[in-house]
């Protein structure tokens, strides 16, 4: 039985054939691969810099790192998304604070972010969720007029426009964060990547993904000798290999065809899926052009009489995989503990979540494959 995951890589011979030539030279890590990655991403976004990291999580971590927020602060962001984008604001000794989301997009609502906005608020981070940009344009303009910073999630969107802007030329946000695991629209197998137009923050973002250690002669406090290095931050290990970024530049060439045949599988999808009796489909605003990373429906499992877990155990027998995004961070046992969250805190994103689930959805599918699962739907539906 052919097995249809939820989402999965593309991986053909150029980008064999670019991680054999890494494999072939003299730089395994640390040489001029990273760079070429990062410069790659700047031409395709617009933004001035790029520092490439080991995860998304390490990204996310370091951009608040790079902020120095220091301690007693508060960072909002939406229950609806990976752990990452929360943890991201524990990690830099902030409290997370979540801001319920939209009932169509599912993105992070811009007046419940005003409403969560306190003194301690420093940081706003919206998540692009499934491709579909937040209303990026409003959030900022509401976090600069109270001297917030903007981290904008993106690992969702790579190659989205939002009013013709394309994601990650951080008009829009201070930085900007991509994730490219084998699910994600491209691959470095694991990686992630921050961007931002901001030089200061640049030179911060290399210095904590390598030990918080440098060796800019203008940053150096002397400089006895060409071996000299010296620690000026709190770092971490978060470098990328040149093996990873090398597959991460082959893979950045065939994005936007990658985006086409996602859109191309998701207009298949509305079309065949859209009128069919308890299912909702994912909706696009006017002022956004998804790049789709996920095609998340909506079901009403109770007026069909059947679980999630039923209804996903079938379509798996039938050898479709199926995936739900997200349980809502709030409701994780941690941040239930540490900060009292409760079943009824964001009733918006604990009703979406009752009724998600995400179908699969990436380039290598093919029409037999969108009929296959189509079919599977209709009979369970």
């Amino acid at each position: 039985m052919k097995i249809i995951p939820y989402g999965r890589q593309y991986i053909d011979e150029d980008d064999i054939n670019a991680v054999i030539d890494v494999l072939r030279s003299v730089w395994l890590t640390c040489g001029p691969k990273v760079k070429e990655f990062e410069d790659a991403l700047c031409k395709y976004t617009g933004a001035k810099y790029a520092v490439a990291v080991s995860s998304g999580t390490a990204a996310l971590h370091i951009a608040v790192a790079a902020l120095e927020l220091g301690d007693d602060w508060e960072g909002i962001t939406t229950p609806n998304t990976f752990l990452a984008s929360a943890n991201s604001i524990i990690y830099n000794n902030g409290r997370p604070v979540f801001a319920d989301i939209e009932e169509d997009t599912h993105n992070i609502s811009v007046s419940e972010i005003e409403k969560r906005i306190s003194s301690k608020t420093r940081l706003i981070i919206p998540v692009d969720f499934a491709g579909h940009p937040c209303e990026m344009d409003a959030i900022y303009n509401l976090a600069k007029k109270r001297n917030i910073y903007v981290i904008r999630d993106a690992c969702h969107s790579i190659g989205s426009l939002f009013k013709g802007e394309k994601t990650g030329s951080c008009m829009y946000s201070d930085m900007t964060i991509f994730s490219f695991h084998p699910v994600k629209h491209i691959t470095t197998g694991e990686g992630g990547a921050i961007l931002t137009n901001n030089a200061e923050i640049y030179e911060k973002l290399l210095m904590l993904r390598n030990h918080g250690m440098t060796k800019d002669e203008e940053l150096l406090t002397s400089n006895p000798g060409p071996w000299y290095y010296e620690m000026h931050m709190l770092g971490f290990n978060y470098r990328i290999t040149d093996l990873q970024c090398a597959l991460g530049i082959s893979q950045l060439k065939k994005l936007d065809r990658f985006i086409k045949r996602r859109r191309e599988i998701v207009d298949i999808y509305n079309r065949e899926l859209g009128q069919i009796k308890y299912i909702t489909i994912p909706i696009e605003k006017d002022y956004a052009k998804s790049s789709y990373h996920l095609y998340p429906v909506e079901i009403d499992f109770e007026k069909i009489g059947i679980t999630r877990e039923e209804f996903m155990l079938a379509l798996k027998d039938k050898g479709i995989l199926t995936q739900v995004h997200y349980i809502p961070i709030h409701l994780q046992p941690y941040y239930r503990k540490r900060f009292s969250y409760k079943p009824g805190d964001y009733p918006v994103a604990e009703n979406y979540y009752e009724r998600a689930l995400s179908l699969p959805l990436y380039p290598a599918m093919t029409d037999e494959d969108v009929a296959i699962v189509i079919k599977a739907l209709r009979e369970l539906l």
